[in-house]
């Protein structure tokens, strides 16, 4: 499993890094964030398995950070403030933990979300053995980009999205809002995203479907899309047999 550790205090994450280092050698800290909005965009880096969140950061809390994650992961809450267990057992939390946090309460984290993890894998074969079937149900696909532009964090609607271009280390996302930027592979990216609504048109670029105004053929057959935006964007041989009744 992968872990975010969200805290706004380095040693508090520092300690809890280390504890779960011994408790739990084979869990993976994937990244780390010291507010609410740096936690959410780890998040969507790292993608992990369990986020352990500190209740009061600035920015957004971890109530809030939870309930922006909608069961996206597991969540352990971990302050020094006992009063908001209500409010994160809501939440769907696994676990709800005071600072500072002991080895032997935090075993007892560790075995709650190991025995969650089973069913997860276990759903995992089943869903692969439905799609070799043919019978795989249709899977969630993402709504919504969380692009940085800057310094802030912009939410983007996947319909506003016009095309989205792998750039050395980001991934570029060009929306009717202008260019935000992503910290998260085109592969990945793909895989979360409608494919009847998203085209590949090239290893490095995906278009969406609405957003495509002509697609021109030129005299040696390339093929070039043109987006409502009025830009044009070649369309590699590998993915030409999406406009092959031209």
């Amino acid at each position: 499993m992968r872990a975010l550790i969200a805290d706004d205090e380095p040693l508090m994450r520092a300690q809890l890094k280390d504890a779960l280092g011994r408790v739990w050698p084979s869990l993976e800290i994937a990244a780390e964030a010291a507010s609410g909005t740096q936690a959410l965009a780890r998040f969507e880096e790292a993608l992990p398995d369990v986020a352990f969140l500190d209740i009061r950061m600035p920015g957004p809390g971890g109530i809030e950070v939870a309930a922006a994650l909608h069961g996206r992961c597991h969540v352990v809450f971990v302050t020094a403030y006992d009063q908001f267990a209500i409010q994160a057992f809501e939440r769907n939390a696994v676990d709800y933990l005071l600072k500072p946090v002991g080895f032997e309460r935090l075993e007892v984290t560790r075995r709650r979300l190991e025995a969650l993890a089973m069913p997860r894998r276990d759903e995992a074969l089943l869903r692969l053995a439905a799609e070799l079937a043919g019978m795989a149900p249709k899977r969630e696909t993402l709504r919504w980009l969380q692009a940085s532009v800057g310094t802030s964090l912009r939410m983007i609607a996947v319909d506003e999205v016009l095309s989205i271009e792998a750039d050395d280390k980001y991934t570029v996302v060009q929306s009717s809002q202008g260019e935000a930027l992503l910290r998260m592979p085109l592969r990945q990216l793909a895989e979360q995203l409608d494919p009847g609504q998203f085209w590949q048109i090239h290893r490095s670029t995906l278009v969406r479907v609405g957003a495509i105004d002509r697609v021109d053929k030129a005299r040696d057959g390339r093929l070039f899309v043109v987006l409502k935006d009025g830009r044009r964007l070649e369309v590699s041989r590998s993915y030409a047999h999406r406009f092959r009744k031209m």
